[in-house]
């Protein structure tokens, strides 16, 4: 996913930030062999996003100008290095106690992940229990929302996944998530995309 946000303008514009430190509209158009508005129209959706800041500076004797800076919020895009790690440990775990013994790392997070969310009760709205969900993975760093259809479906839409550069060799890490909905809405979640098959998502349609 992360990969085809660095091919659009906006993608390519934090990839110059994170090079450049920080840079204004007139020197990222110059760049990129754009008009300065059209830089600035994207600059305004990075800025909405929360992947960048702008400040006012002022260079040399010239009115004082903005110049945009990366967020920590937008280092998520970027590679990094404990995913390395990551899949390196979970290579030792497989080798040592096989397939069963990666998938219990993952159970055991997601089940960690519901206890912390509290029992659930018959009484509570499953759309609540959802709602306690998304809120723990907005905290995790996935951006993560719940829809309802016109017809009634709940639908949990996770537009990014923490495990995405594992999932190809450990699909285990996957299961995370499965243990979190099978414990809030046991039976009733159903998931329709995924971004370890090549989806632009993972989308989880749940019966209300």
């Amino acid at each position: 996913m992360h990969d085809r946000f660095f091919d659009s303008t906006r993608g390519k514009i934090v990839g110059a930030l994170r090079q450049r430190r920080s840079a204004s509209a007139f020197d990222l158009a110059d760049q990129f062999g754009l008009s300065p508005n059209a830089i600035r129209q994207q600059l305004v959706i990075l800025e909405r996003d929360g992947l960048i800041a702008g400040r006012s500076v002022r260079r040399g004797k010239t009115k004082p100008t903005v110049e945009y800076s990366l967020t920590t919020e937008a280092e998520r895009y970027f590679p990094q290095r404990y995913d390395k790690m990551l899949n390196a440990v979970l290579r030792e775990i497989r080798t040592a106690g096989g397939d069963d013994a990666v998938k219990a790392v993952f159970d055991k997070i997601g089940k960690r992940t519901a206890d912390r969310l509290g029992p659930v009760t018959s009484e509570e709205p499953a759309e609540t229990r959802l709602a306690q969900v998304v809120s723990a993975l907005k905290a995790s760093g996935v951006e993560a929302e719940l829809r309802r259809t016109e017809h009634g479906t709940l639908m949990l839409h996770e537009h990014t996944c923490p495990y995405a550069s594992v999932v190809a060799e450990h699909p285990e890490a996957c299961s995370a998530i499965h243990t979190i909905l099978d414990r809030v809405a046991p039976g009733k979640a159903q998931q329709v995309e995924s971004l370890a098959t090549g989806g632009t998502e993972c989308r989880f349609e749940i019966e209300a």
